[in-house]
């Protein structure tokens, strides 16, 4: 089984409905790291010095490759990505190995198979 990591910068008050709509289309579990900043075309804006951009969480997603592209569309359709700028943005990379997700293997492959 191959997988694909899914990191997801998203709108801290966003966070739970991304987390709620990447569970309905096929993750099974998740890290979020919460009050990271970014920014994005437009730098944010400052008062004395001090940012008033708003906090947002990065969440680290671990997927099966069949079910990673439903999970990445389902999220930043569920994150609003595409129709308001500096919602969030999603994009997945390849995972060569990893190691702790046996139980994750068990519950996926009978998911897996019903797609193929």
């Amino acid at each position: 089984m191959h997988f694909k990591l899914i990191i997801i910068m998203v709108e801290d008050n966003r966070t739970r409905d991304v987390l709620d709509a990447a569970r309905e289309a096929g993750a099974t579990g998740c890290t979020v790291l919460n009050q990271a900043r970014g920014e994005g075309v437009v730098p944010a804006k400052t008062f004395l010095g001090l940012s008033v951009d708003s906090q947002v969480d990065v969440i680290l997603l671990l997927a099966e490759e069949h079910l990673s592209r439903q999970i990445l569309e389902t999220v930043a359709q569920a994150g609003e990505f595409d129709e308001r700028p500096g919602t969030g943005i999603a994009f997945q990379l390849d995972v060569e190995d990893a190691i702790g997700v046996r139980h994750q293997i068990a519950a996926l492959t009978e998911v897996v198979e019903e797609r193929l």
